[in-house]
């Protein structure tokens, strides 16, 4: 887990209780603190550390984002199995369970996700789900047009993502960069059909992603993927193409409208 200065402590501290309190408890929990972050925050994290000695820290000096803290973290955790998690979502109860055990069913899969539900205010007050394929082979099919593991959801085993290099920097797609990685090396993928975390989500969440630069680094993954043969011109120009309309010239309502409608499923309580 990255925690940074715009962390809330209390977010934050509620993650790290759906982490430390699984039906299978950690063998560690690794936090980098990605720069300088505030007291309050700061203080939450010592408090967290003496309450579960699980947690170990790593300093970062300076900010230098979320691709480049992941990579420091895989590097420096002590087992050969590692999970993702965000300093202010919610893993259920019994998600390492469920990872773990189909690990150890499936010992050549490499890396292991599920689905994920989104929240506003409270975790009962949900407002989509992010649907992911679930065999390795409907998984290639899928990051052939959008990444097809819910980031926040994975376990994957450490050898296998440093064989291909480990995270590295990649503007807000430096997971989408890694799986194509692994892609190329032959790794094996799968994911659950269980939730495995509640996401905290905004209002405005859907229309925020959207700039030039936002669109240049997810081109940059398709032209990636074409140059090493994973997808095909025609695919690569659509996609593309899409997302310049979506992410480049779309106004910020109606990003979220489309993001809303097309790529997230309703989810309805009752």
């Amino acid at each position: 887990m990255s925690v940074y200065k715009n962390d809330s402590p209390s977010f934050f501290e509620q993650a790290i209780d759906s982490v430390v309190r699984q039906s299978v408890c950690p063998d560690e929990v690794l936090l980098i603190i990605d720069g300088p972050i505030p007291d309050a925050l700061r203080q939450k994290v010592l408090d967290k550390q003496k309450e579960f000695p699980v947690i170990r820290l790593v300093f970062l000096p300076e900010n230098k984002g979320l691709g480049n803290a992941l990579k420091v973290a895989v590097e420096n955790v002590k087992y050969d199995v590692i999970a993702r998690m965000d300093s202010d979502d919610l893993s259920s109860p019994d998600r390492f369970e469920k990872q773990l055990s189909f690990l150890e069913e499936n010992p050549d899969v490499d890396i292991v996700g599920g689905q994920m539900v989104e929240f506003i205010d409270t975790p009962d007050n949900i407002i989509g789900q992010r649907v992911v394929p679930l065999s390795h082979d409907d998984i290639y099919n899928y990051m052939k047009s959008r990444c097809a593991f819910n980031h926040v959801t994975v376990m994957f085993k450490k050898e296998a993502v440093i064989s291909v290099g480990n995270y590295q920097d990649w503007f807000w797609n430096e997971d989408y960069y890694l799986w194509v990685r692994m892609m190329l090396h032959g790794c094996k993928f799968a994911n659950l059909p269980d939730v495995l975390v509640n996401v905290r989500s905004g209002i405005d969440q859907y229309a925020r992603r959207g700039s030039m630069k936002y669109f240049k680094s997810e081109e940059g993954i398709q032209r990636y993927m074409l140059q090493h043969h994973l997808t095909s011109l025609p695919r690569y120009l659509y996609n593309v193409t899409g997302r310049f309309v979506i992410q480049v010239l779309m106004p910020n309502w109606l990003r979220g409208f489309v993001f809303r409608t097309f790529f997230r499923k309703k989810f309805v309580c009752g």
